[in-house]
């Protein structure tokens, strides 16, 4: 009992940390949460005296497991329908779901994860851990198999991968100004209002998981995207409300039985350089779930 208690306790220590670590991984809160659950069976059945690292031990048992269903993911993408877009994150706030807060605070972008994807898992296990943790590549290693020059190498090249990726306005409440505005033309299908919001090579994928579908799965340029938001927001953009997704200034959709979609913008420097729309209801579950909880707890 006292090992079980032990465990329990350094699991419960380090879960925040490994959850975070689990949704850089993979994109999935439900994903990163089958993987914290697998981390938690094994450490449940080894012996308290052969841990001498816990954290360590459980950053690695975690990353290998996430590189296992990277793996596995991967032979079943190829049946994917459409555009595949992450898990998201939405509070109200930053702070607003306390049980999310290790992985909404600081969060990753929906466009950096994007990227993130088209890495092997190799490369993304040695990206995530040494650029976003912290974890030296010397511990790093041993978890791919490899030497810790390799390991950086593979850093290296994930790093190449991610460069181009744009960085949002530090402060909130710009990329929300910018948001507002985009949301205020589109619901009057105002083109010209939408075209000045958005940067000339905008990116707009919506992702409905082969089970919704709302237009173009990818757009590319503010003309084509200014055409779409004008000719479906008179309808679409009133269902929509400001949220904060994945640490950014974003949109929840809400529909008659709770949320439907949402939207994290990409805002630099007061312009919109992507939008990430997830229509898909199996990636809004999470969702679903906080704005329940957040309805009884009000």
């Amino acid at each position: 009992m006292d090992d079980e208690l032990w465990a329990l306790e350094q699991f419960e220590r380090h879960r925040g940390r490994l959850r975070a670590v689990a949704y850089r991984m993979l994109g999935s809160l439900t994903e990163a949460d089958d993987a914290l659950q697998e981390t938690w069976l094994r450490l449940s059945r080894s012996q308290a005296d052969d841990l001498t690292n816990v954290a360590g031990w459980l950053t690695t048992v975690v990353g290998r497991v996430c590189i296992d269903m990277l793996r596995s993911r991967q032979a079943r993408r190829e049946d994917y329908v459409g555009t595949w877009l992450p898990e998201p994150i939405v509070g109200a706030s930053p702070s607003s779901a306390p049980e999310q807060e290790s992985v909404l605070v600081d969060a990753v972008g929906l466009a950096l994860l994007v990227v993130l994807e088209h890495l092997t898992p190799s490369e993304r296990l040695a990206f995530v851990l040494h650029d976003m943790f912290g974890v030296p590549f010397d511990e790093i290693a041993p978890m791919l198999d490899r030497t810790p020059e390799a390991a950086r190498q593979l850093a290296s090249r994930a790093r190449r991968r991610v460069r181009g990726v744009a960085v949002p306005d530090p402060d909130l409440s710009r990329q929300r100004a910018a948001v507002d505005a985009f949301l205020a033309a589109a619901r009057a299908g105002d083109f010209e209002r939408l075209v000045a919001m958005l940067h000339p090579d905008v990116v707009f994928r919506v992702d409905g998981g082969g089970k919704v579908r709302r237009g173009p799965a990818l757009l590319t340029g503010a003309v084509a995207v200014a055409e779409q938001a004008a000719a479906q927001g008179p309808r679409f953009a009133r269902l929509c409300r400001p949220a904060v997704v994945n640490g950014g200034a974003g949109l929840l959709v809400d529909g008659p039985r709770g949320p439907i979609g949402a939207a994290g913008m990409t805002v630099v420097d007061g312009l919109i350089v992507e939008i990430d729309l997830v229509l898909d209801p199996d990636k809004l579950r999470s969702v679903a779930a906080a704005e329940q909880r957040g309805e009884s707890d009000g």
